[in-house]
């Protein structure tokens, strides 16, 4: 990959990031609609706000690509933005908080699709009002039929008032 060239003031990033208002759901093809309606992220925005925020060692390649989804509308000590990362057979929808200084507060994938030889795992995310984030996941042995009843499960994230992400 080439150096970071730029260094892009938070503002800049947050733009890419549509205020909406809840409720949004977030499953398998939602993201046809963010990558055709926002404006990509350049690399130096990826490398210097989205990196830092995945896990230790996650590097930049040519199967991996990220795209600007929203900004959770109405947040008023923090920003809560949500982007898809598409990877080899493997996409998640990571929402990641921030102080207004463009520092992480927490984050959390809260829907993926991941493809292994012997399944599909897919989680579905439903964000409302109140910023709980209502989880749907299962798996499927050839990724077309539904959820095995035996692999699924739902629960509940909340976004707290300082931008935490409660589990």
């Amino acid at each position: 990959m080439e150096p970071l060239t730029a260094r892009h003031a938070f503002s800049q990033f947050l733009a890419k990031f549509p205020p909406v208002d809840m409720p949004v759901t977030l499953g398998d093809d939602t993201h046809h609609i963010f990558i055709t309606e926002n404006e990509p992220l350049t690399e130096d925005m990826i490398r210097q706000f989205i990196l830092p925020v995945e896990p230790a060692g996650t590097e930049l390649d040519e199967f991996t690509e990220f795209a600007p989804c929203f900004a959770i509308a109405n947040t008023d000590n923090f920003f809560a933005l949500v982007w898809w990362k598409a990877e080899l057979l493997t996409y998640h929808y990571m929402l990641a908080t921030f102080t207004d200084k463009g520092q992480l507060i927490d984050r959390q994938v809260i829907a993926h699709t991941v493809a292994t030889e012997e399944r599909v795992d897919r989680r579905v995310a439903t964000i409302n009002e109140e910023w709980e984030i209502f989880i749907a996941e299962g798996s499927t042995a050839d990724g077309l039929t539904g959820f095995d009843p035996g692999t699924s499960r739902t629960f509940i994230f909340e976004i707290m008032a300082n931008g935490e992400i409660a589990v």
